[in-house]
């Protein structure tokens, strides 16, 4: 009688038996398997992409070797997406039982992959159709356990010893070009050295990629430099997108990535050094940051993907720990934190990436501060947007000026309006100039007006609005545009006087550290800081400051301006050059203008600001007997859209 020990023995050789048949078996037919699943996924591809997948010889190379020459795959009616004249690669026996594909070894020579758009055909736009089965499940999408099984299935496709020669990668873009010649990549016991040209149609370069790579243990630390000389330029948005970018070096590592009780951690750094980067939309020059550096922490739930509170971000001397979300468990929510702890304010100065804050150049300051922000967005809750920003200083004082010198406010300086980039004619802000009017020669009236329609807490407020940003916020969201500003007058003079008025990122992160800076250092009072603004804001086609335009348009001073006058002059601000526009062929109010007085009006009176007397004049009619008379005949154009300046998108309070 067998014994427990002598069955499981006989258990085990009957396993073995069993495998070295399947093994065996596998041999023996193994070519013809290989070429059933060829010709199964040459179906599959035809059926599914309408493509050709072509290998004119399969075979295998020992026992769990691979070679092929000569495939190809070309969408029908279309440029061959990649062509490789020969590859061999060897695949892990055991893991294949298992269902895993985990490749071994990989050679390639003499390959190329491209992209190819000509007008709107793409070669590729097949491939990235979505599967209709997956598409119309409504099931929720476990984050961790998708993006595992993703970055585990691409890992295992990572050869651990790789050798390439003559790959060429191809992109087309209706003849904007880019080619990425790889002549030599070696990945042999973790190491890895690649040689690579870069060709487009503005520069061509050499790059080197080395580094160590591990993709069994799912780590790396991987360089990108340029061989010659001179930063490694990107290829191709320059063409396609006008941005012009490049960088010394480029370091990426992957420490872990490691899924437990239910939880994605992905951990590493990235960091770069001289990133350089150029577009009209950020900046008029060359924006330089000299050494960055992110170490992250990505964690990934069933219901959440974020990048966690220990991650860190710095760029050069400025330090913070960035907090980001999107969470699906009950509503879809969106959180964004920002931590910068204790620092030095000239370091903060001092790092401030070169071209983007010319105005800050040169300029000096004591004391420390840190910084908080929380933001919070519920897309089925849009209105209930937080928005918090907390600066708190210690002995904070700006030393020394840089190009933007505040100070210049409290005395007489000359303005020059900026228009496309073109100096308009300087107005000198100071009694020298004739129409230079001082707060208390202009109608009580007018300040009313322009407060409550450009920034009722002007008096109160420290150049920011928090209510304004978010409701500016939930409706740009909402739009999904940048349909609404939350612009102080504040701002409107920081803009003016100190910078131009392109629209750009720089010139916005600009105005908002400048606002800072004026209004919670005591430079300019309030008093001055209105009565500056209108003596220089745009009235209308070469009008500038009140009292230009209380001639121009009704042929008085400032202070004798009534009512009727003040509530038009404040209306057009945001669009003074076209003023004509308010008027119809008859010289009256239109509509949507007489609702925008209606609404102002009632403002105005609900808050005490006008009594029953002070609106007597609005039962007479706004008569424009000045010099801007002759452009309201000139005027052609009969009807403008009530949407450009509707009461809604002009006053919202």
């Amino acid at each position: 009688m067998k014994t427990g020990k002598q069955k499981i023995i006989l258990l085990l050789k009957v396993f073995v038996a069993f495998l070295l048949l399947i093994a065996i078996g596998f041999f023996v037919f193994r070519d013809s398997i290989l070429q059933q699943a060829i010709e199964k996924a040459s179906t599959k591809i035809e059926q599914k992409y309408n493509s050709n997948l072509s290998i004119k010889k399969a075979a295998f190379d020992g026992f769990s070797g691979i070679s092929l020459t000569e495939i190809t795959l070309t969408p029908k009616n279309a440029d061959t997406l990649f062509s490789i004249q020969k590859m061999k690669t060897s695949i892990n026996f055991w893991h294949l039982l298992l269902g895993d594909v985990q490749l071994g070894t990989l050679e390639i020579k003499n390959g190329m992959v491209q992209l190819v758009q000509k007008g709107n055909v793409k070669n590729f736009a097949a491939f990235l159709k979505k599967d209709n089965a997956e598409s119309s499940t409504n099931d929720k999408r476990d984050y961790a356990a998708f993006a595992y099984r993703i970055i585990s299935k691409a890992l295992n496709l990572v050869p651990t010893d790789m050798s390439v020669e003559n790959l060429k990668f191809k992109l087309d873009d209706n003849g904007k070009k880019a080619t990425i010649d790889i002549k030599k990549l070696v990945l042999f016991d973790k190491e890895l050295e690649t040689s690579i040209d870069v060709q487009t149609n503005t520069f061509a370069q050499r790059w080197k990629i080395s580094g160590f790579a591990d993709p069994r243990n799912k780590k790396a630390d991987i360089r990108i430099f340029n061989k010659d000389t001179g930063a490694i330029k990107v290829p191709y948005f320059d063409e396609r997108y006008n941005l012009k970018s490049s960088f010394d070096s480029i370091r990426l590592n992957i420490q872990n990535i490691d899924k437990s009780g239910g939880e994605l951690h992905i951990d590493g750094f990235t960091s770069i050094t001289n990133f350089r980067i150029n577009h009209p939309k950020i900046a008029s020059k060359d924006v330089v940051i000299k050494n960055a550096r992110f170490d992250y922490r990505f964690l990934l739930g069933s219901n959440f993907i974020s990048v966690d509170s220990s991650s860190t971000a710095q760029f050069n001397q400025v330090k913070f720990r960035p907090y980001i979300s999107y969470d699906t468990e009950a509503d879809t929510i969106y959180k964004l934190k920002v931590t910068i702890p204790k620092m030095k304010a000239q370091d903060f100065i001092s790092s401030l990436p070169d071209g983007l804050f010319t105005n800050f150049q040169g300029m000096q300051a004591e004391g420390t501060f840190d910084y908080k922000l929380d933001f919070k967005f519920n897309k089925n809750k849009p209105d209930q947007l937080v928005f918090d920003s907390n600066l708190k200083k210690e002995k904070l004082k700006i030393t020394k000026y840089g190009e933007a010198n505040l100070t210049k406010l409290n005395g007489e300086f000359v303005y020059r309006a900026i228009i496309k980039e073109v100096p308009q004619r300087p107005i000198l802000v100071g009694a020298a100039n004739p129409n230079y009017t001082p707060t208390d020669q202009i109608s009580s009236y007018l300040r009313k007006c322009v407060l409550t329609t450009e920034d009722p807490s002007f008096f109160s407020h420290h150049g920011f609005i928090n209510e304004a940003f978010k409701q500016s916020i939930v409706k740009n969201i909402k739009t999904k545009k940048f349909s609404r500003g939350a612009s102080t007058i504040s701002m409107q003079l920081i803009k003016n006087v100190f910078l131009t008025r392109e629209k750009t990122v720089s010139r916005k992160l600009e105005e908002i550290l400048l606002v800072y800076i004026l209004e919670n250092n005591r430079i300019v009072s309030k008093e001055r800081m209105l009565e500056v603004y209108f003596n220089i804001i745009e009235w209308g086609p070469n009008v500038y400051g009140i009292g230009e335009a209380s001639r121009f348009y009704f042929q008085k001073n400032p202070s004798e301006l009534t009512f009727n006058e003040c509530l038009f002059l404040a209306r057009i601000i945001p669009s003074p050059k076209k003023f004509m526009y308010q008027f119809n062929d008859q010289g009256k109010l239109r509509d949507f203008a007489a609702k925008q007085e209606s609404f102002l009006t009632n403002i105005m009176t609900t808050r005490g600001l006008l009594s029953i007397d002070d609106t007597i004049y609005k039962s007479q009619p706004l008569l424009i007997s000045g010099a801007a008379k002759s452009y309201l005949r000139l005027k052609v154009q009969d009807s403008i859209p009530i949407d450009s300046l509707s009461v809604n998108e002009e006053f919202e309070f």
